[in-house]
């Protein structure tokens, strides 16, 4: 993987201009097809009008799973399509009008076939059977977590995420505070970005980056060509089997959580707990949705994709954080981000 002209001086700046708005395509790129699924696909809205729902009734009267319709339904009331009402969920005046098939306003037929979208097909297997599609629907290619045991593949996935994480890393550097010798454990930090990007900040920061093969390889050679050899290393495990490894006590995770679902993600969040020392912080950086999972509409679009690829989504602010305290931390401290993201710090009691 090239990652030309970014030597340690490179990572101590940022762009120009602020690049959200393009960040915005990106993380909504699949939130259409999902309107879609649900419109033409099994006529929701008509549905929902009739007999406002729960999460659980919506997903046992379609026979769905619940974490998709979370997400489905999460992003409907970022859009003004739902609200919620106690546990129950319903339509707004803007849906009842023109996405209910008894209105004379009725835009369904304005929108395209579910037959004519791979992605909106996709949507409804997933809903079913709560289980991610083969990365971006190609029919050579896995699931992504799969996919990821292949280098050629790992390779063009960790080149995307190395991209979005120059500047995210380093909006994210400049919200945190680690002098004074720090060590850092970056938990699944794909080509190390991250930890390059905080080592380049904080000059007496001294890291490792935890990946499983074939990605430790990658990472350790892009760490390499960044000229971090000596200040990050990589460590080969399997975060979801292995035990963390002690002596660290900072520990990162970087766009990795919303990759899994809540029971991996508490797992997680108390092995962490279980390998720090007490005091020791863990930087949760995401994309979160807010205490209330009303939004930001970018984050629940963001959402659908995660779910088509992953076996997680965005997760709430409110959620992580009795999470985090459930598995032995402090309530977190906000640190805003780029691009829409920001960290969860929390302190290990």
């Amino acid at each position: 993987m090239s990652v030309p002209g970014l030597g340690p001086d490179d990572l101590t700046r940022g762009p120009s201009i602020d690049p959200t708005p393009l960040y915005r395509s990106r993380d909504e790129l699949y939130a259409d097809d999902m309107l879609i699924a649900a419109l033409n696909g099994f006529d929701f809205f008509t549905w929902l009008d009739a007999q406002p729902s729960s999460i659980a009734e919506i997903a046992r009267h379609f026979g769905f799973r619940e974490r998709p319709v979370d997400v489905m339904t999460t992003l409907f009331v970022a859009r003004g399509l739902l609200e919620r009402d106690g546990p129950a969920l319903r339509l707004t005046a803007l849906a009842r009008e023109h996405l209910i098939a008894s209105s004379r306003w009725f835009l369904g037929p304005y929108f395209p076939r579910v037959g004519d979208r791979p992605i909106a097909r996709d949507l409804i297997e997933i809903l079913r059977r709560g289980q991610p599609a083969n990365f971006a629907s190609r029919k050579d290619t896995d699931d992504w977590h799969k996919a990821m045991e292949n280098e050629a593949f790992a390779e063009e996935f960790l080149a995307a995420m190395d991209v979005r994480g120059r500047f995210t890393a380093h909006a994210l550097a400049g919200g945190l505070t680690l002098h004074g010798g720090r060590r850092l454990l970056d938990v699944a930090g794909g080509t190390g970005i991250f930890a390059c990007t905080l080592a380049s900040r904080f000059p007496d920061l001294r890291a490792a980056v935890l990946e499983k093969p074939p990605v430790d390889r990658i990472a350790a050679r892009t760490i390499a060509r960044r000229g971090f050899a000596a200040r990050v290393g990589v460590i080969a495990s399997d975060m979801l089997t292995d035990p963390l490894p002690t002596g660290y006590d900072v520990h990162l995770f970087s766009n990795v959580l919303h990759d899994w679902d809540v029971p991996q993600v508490r797992d997680l969040l108390r092995a962490s707990a279980a390998a720090l020392p007490s005091g020791g912080e863990i930087i949760i950086h995401d994309a979160f949705l807010d205490a209330e999972k009303n939004g930001p509409a970018q984050i629940a679009a963001y959402s659908v994709l995660l779910l088509h690829v992953t076996q997680g989504r965005c997760y709430g602010v409110g959620e992580m954080t009795d999470w985090l305290r459930a598995a032995g931390f402090d309530s977190p401290a906000h640190v805003p981000g780029g691009a829409l993201r920001s960290a969860l710090v929390a302190r290990k009691l």
